[in-house]
């Protein structure tokens, strides 16, 4: 039988990005992980601080962005230029053979802007394809990829873009090439009973006790589409989705979230 070589999606949150010591302390153990493996990032509060300064109302509806063309121009700096620029350099230092990417690059990832409905989200899209083989090559030529949340519409139109529903994306489309595992890291443990204790980590989630911890308002805001998207990418075929702080890369901490279906 044959078997699938294994693939990391390792998806970074702002908190880690806007800390240099937690930041370093990630990509050590992002470039210790073995085999290929892949990196996405945001950078919302690098983006939120950059828009205070610059005077641009920043809107918030379930942990989603609302974008207009004033903020997208400036996540667009902050995202594609200024951090994913810095990761890329900063994991060269490591010795990780590391390749800066928007969705626009060879098509990467394509989307569209997000139909109005109730909610006006502005220049946000909602991700149409992923261009698999590329990145699959990529890969096999042993880059390790790093995507910044900026995908667009192959018609000019670039768009900001969830990077947890990125990462869960690129995973599912590149389960059929490897054996993918998705992980989430942010500057918490886990995903945690009370929001201020750390030692409170819920180390099991499954579609049953998703709902009643919902029901119960313990995932809340910016969790809500995060887990939306691990259990999507577990119906498409990913194999394993992990959310905590950088340790359980490494294996060091086995204080994590795992999501089951």
């Amino acid at each position: 039988m044959f078997m699938k070589q294994f693939l990391n999606i390792v998806k970074i949150g702002g908190h880690i990005i806007d800390d240099p010591k937690a930041l370093q302390n990630f990509l050590v153990n992002f470039t210790a992980l073995q085999g290929p493996k892949i990196l996405v990032h945001g950078g919302g509060k690098s983006a939120t601080a950059l828009s205070s300064k610059m005077g641009l109302n920043v809107q918030m509806i379930d942990g989603r962005r609302i974008t207009d063309a004033n903020t997208l121009e400036l996540i667009t700096m902050v995202y594609s230029g200024k951090i994913n620029t810095s990761l890329v350099a900063n994991l060269q230092a490591l010795g990780c053979d590391a390749i800066g990417c928007s969705g626009a690059d060879a098509n990467c990832i394509q989307s569209r802007k997000r139909n109005v409905s109730e909610i006006d989200y502005g220049y946000v899209g909602d991700i149409q394809s992923i261009n698999s083989d590329y990145i699959s090559l990529l890969l096999k030529s042993e880059f390790t990829p790093v995507f910044s949340a900026i995908t667009h519409d192959k018609k000019g139109q670039l768009l900001n873009t969830n990077a947890d529903t990125i990462a869960a994306a690129i995973a599912v489309a590149l389960a059929s090439y490897f054996d993918t595992t998705l992980y989430y890291c942010f500057e918490k443990p886990g995903v945690l009973k009370d929001k201020d204790k750390a030692d409170s980590v819920i180390e099991f989630i499954n579609k049953e006790t998703y709902k009643e911890l919902l029901n119960t308002g313990v995932i809340s805001d910016g969790m809500l589409p995060k887990l939306k998207n691990c259990f999507e990418a577990l119906v498409q075929g990913v194999s394993k989705v992990c959310i905590g702080q950088s340790e359980m890369l490494s294996n060091v901490s086995n204080s994590y979230t795992t999501i089951a279906l």
